[in-house]
C-alpha cells in the first residue's frame, strides 16, 4: 500500500510523461513519499508503480528552480546524492537506543547522530529522532532498510512499529561555493553563516561520511523531513481508521441503527483521541518550532523552508479537521445509543410495574372476590 500524499518531483516543470502503450503517468522519483511495504521482508526488491503526486505543492510548483543545478554542473559542485527518510515506529526511545547504536554515534540535540553507516565507498550518515523516523543523508532506500533492520529492528526499542513503514526521497548536492539553501526540489549545502551559540555544534566529532561545516544545516532540514514523515504516517493510519468508520452514516440513514454497539464506539473514541494526542500533544509535534532555533535564526530557516515545501502545517491543520469530524459524528452516534438506552429503559420500567401490577391481582384477587361475596351474602340475609 502506498500512502496517498504527494511526491514534489524534478520533472515537474516538464509534467509527467505519457507511456506509449497506455495513458497511464509516469513519474519519476526524484522526491517522493510511499509506504515501503518491502521493508517487512530482508532480501527484499523494491517495486511497484511510484505515486501519483497532489495536483500543487510548493516542490512541484517550483521544481523548475534546480533544474540549472542538474543541468548545468561545475568543477566545485559534487554530485546529485539522495536523502531517504524511513518511519517504522510511534516512537524510539532513544536513551536506551545509544548502548545499540555504532560506537560513532553522538546525541546532537534532538537526535542521534551516526556519522558513517553502510559498506565502504557507499557510507552515508544517519539521523535519529524520537518521533519513530530518522534520515539517511547519501543513503539509498535499500540502505534505509537495511540499517532499520539490522541496528533498530533488533534493539526492541521501536515502541507502536507501524504495520509498514513510510518513506520520503529527497536529493541533494554539495557545493561550497554556494550558499545553503533549499532550490526547488533540491538541498544545496554550502556555506552557512558561523553560529551564535558555541555549544551549538559539539566538540570532538568523529570522523563522517559528509562535512561536518554543513552538519547543523544538514540536521535542521533532517528535522523537517523527520517530521513530515511521520506525520504521512499518522495520515495513513487516519485515513484507515476513517475507512472503518465510513460505513456508519449510511448504516444510520438506511437502518435507523448507529451499526456499533456502545463498547465498540467507546473504543473507536479512544483511537481518535490517540491520533490527535499523538498530533498536538507530544513532544514532538507538528506545530511547534523546536526550542533550539530559537537562538539560531539561519538553523531555523533552513527548518522552517523545508517544511513549508512540504506543507506540513497544511496537513497538520487537515488532520485536526478530520478528527474534529469523526469525533463529531462518533457524538452523534453516542447520543442516539443513550436516547435508544433510555427508551428501552423506560420501556422495561413499564413492563416491571405492569408485572407488578398483574402479580398483585393474581394473588390479592380472589381474597377480595371472597370479602365481596361475604358482604353481599351478610346483606342478603
Amino acid at each position: 500500500m502506498r500512502a496517498p500524499f504527494f511526491s514534489a518531483l524534478r520533472s515537474a516543470a516538464t509534467g509527467p510523461k505519457l507511456s506509449s502503450k497506455s495513458t497511464v503517468l509516469q513519474w519519476p522519483s526524484s522526491f517522493r513519499r510511499h509506504t515501503s511495504s518491502s521493508a517487512k521482508e530482508p532480501g527484499y526488491e523494491l517495486s511497484g508503480p511510484v505515486p501519483r503526486p497532489k495536483a500543487f505543492t510548493p516542490l512541484r510548483r517550483t521544481a523548475a528552480n534546480s533544474l540549472p543545478i542538474r543541468s548545468n554542473p561545475n568543477p566545485t559542485r559534487s554530485e546529485i546524492q539522495p536523502v531517504t527518510t524511513l518511519a517504522t515506529a510511534e516512537r524510539y526511545f532513544l536513551p536506551a537506543l545509544r548502548s545499540r547504536l555504532p560506537e560513532s554515534a553522538r546525541p546532537l540535540h534532538e537526535a542521534y547522530w551516526v556519522p558513517k553507516w553502510g559498506e565502504e565507498g557507499k557510507e552515508g550518515e544517519i539521523f535519529i529522532f524520537g518521533n519513530g523516523s530518522f534520515v539517511g543523508w547519501g543513503l539509498s532506500e535499500e540502505q534505509a532498510v537495511r540499517f532499520r533492520r539490522d541496528v533498530l529492528a533488533r534493539t526492541g526499542l521501536e515502541f507502536g512499529p507501524l504495520p509498514e513503514p513510510e518513506t520520503e526521497e529527497l536529493e541533494f548536492a554539495m557545493d561550497p561555493s554556494e550558499e545553503t539553501r533549499l532550490q526547488g526540489d533540491l538541498i544545496v549545502l554550502g556555506t552557512s553563516p558561523p553560529v551564535r551559540e558555541p555549544d551549538t555544534l559539539p566538540n570532538d566529532l568523529p570522523p563522517s561520511a559528509l562535512p561536518q561545516e554543513t552538519l547543523l544545516a544538514r540536521y535542521a532540514y533532517s528535522q523537517a523531513l523527520s517530521r513530515s514523515t511521520a506525520l504521512s504516517a499518522l495520515e495513513v493510519s487516519l485515513e484507515k481508521y476513517l475507512s472503518s468508520m465510513e460505513s456508519l452514516p449510511l448504516s444510520l440513514s438506511k437502518t435507523g441503527k448507529p451499526g456499533l454497539g456502545r463498547r465498540a464506539l467507546v473504543k473507536k473514541l479512544g483511537e481518535l483521541l490517540k491520533f490527535r494526542q499523538g498530533l498536538n500533544l507530544n513532544r514532538e509535534n507538528f506545530s511547534d518550532v523546536p526550542d533550539f532555533y530559537w537562538a539560531e535564526p539561519v538553523l531555523e530557516g533552513y527548518f522552517n523552508t523545508l517544511s513549508s515545501a512540504l506543507e506540513v502545517k497544511a496537513r497538520t491543520r487537515s488532520v485536526n479537521d478530520k478528527i474534529t469530524y469523526a469525533a463529531e459524528v462518533q457524538s452523534v452516534l453516542r447520543q442516539l445509543l443513550t436516547e435508544t438506552s433510555g427508551a428501552r429503559m423506560e420501556i422495561i420500567i413499564i413492563l416491571l410495574i405492569s408485572v407488578e401490577v398483574v402479580i398483585v391481582l393474581i394473588r390479592d384477587l380472589p381474597e377480595l372476590w371472597a370479602e365481596k361475596k361475604e358482604k353481599t351474602d351478610h346483606t342478603v340475609l
